[in-house]
């Protein structure tokens, strides 16, 4: 039997979708993600878990040029330096690692923390971040908002939200506010490079205890709880 012949005239040719509009979707939707996740990352809320949590005493406040701000017990008998950049992502790292063990070693007595924060990671957010964190640090809270800029570490920070992570952790103030809004620990900040630099810091983080820079295979809680002499 032969087969029926179909008129031509009557048949729908099949669409068929090139490699390039595939191509031209996909980069559409990576777009449209991409710019999705933007405007999350700027415009997002900011919460904090524990917005009561314990800071330990402020021993020297930011401001004083080419100093470190220094928190815990005075007496304590080992000192952990600490050289960060709140847009670090090996910082990030580090902080999740670590920070419960060095926030315990400061609880405990058995170390102070001396904070000094860098702003060379991003030329634009680095130098806000660090002196936002300043003037948290300022009113008591360096600590928390420096736990708290990592933990959303995903967050472009705008000034709004960096005003608003003060809020949450009680220091919404106009004096906070005005610190933020006004760069006004500049200039501090700035001195912080300069002494970083003449103490050979290169890179972040860079963590010394006692006087002595650790290696990279002591940015551990061992490795920090080791060089402190804590078991």
């Amino acid at each position: 039997m032969s087969k029926a012949h179909q008129n031509p005239l009557t048949q729908r040719p099949r669409r068929r979708i090139s490699a390039g509009v595939v191509v031209v979707i996909i980069l559409i939707l990576v777009l449209a993600a991409g710019v999705g996740v933007q405007w999350w990352r700027t415009n997002s809320g900011v919460s904090v878990d524990n917005a009561n949590a314990p800071e330990p005493t402020m021993i020297t406040p930011p401001g004083t040029s080419g100093v470190g701000v220094t928190v815990g017990q005075p007496n304590a008998k080992a000192t952990i330096d600490l050289y960060l950049d709140f847009r670090c992502p090996h910082c990030k790292d580090f902080e999740d690692k670590t920070g419960p063990a060095i926030n315990e070693l400061v609880d405990s007595g058995a170390a102070k923390v001396t904070y000094w924060p860098m702003d060379f990671v991003n030329p634009d957010a680095s130098p806000r971040l660090a002196n936002a964190w300043a003037c948290a640090a300022a009113a008591g809270k360096a600590r928390s908002y420096s736990d708290e800029l990592f933990k959303s570490f995903e967050k472009t920070w705008t000034t709004d939200q960096l005003l608003e992570l003060g809020k949450e952790l009680g220091i919404g103030n106009q004096t906070f506010d005005t610190c933020v809004r006004d760069n006004s620990q500049a200039g501090w900040v700035d001195s912080i490079q300069g002494a970083a630099q003449q103490r050979g810091v290169t890179a972040t983080p860079t963590v010394f205890v006692n006087g002595n820079k650790l290696g990279d295979d002591q940015l551990t809680p061992e490795g920090i709880r080791a060089a402190v002499g804590v078991s």
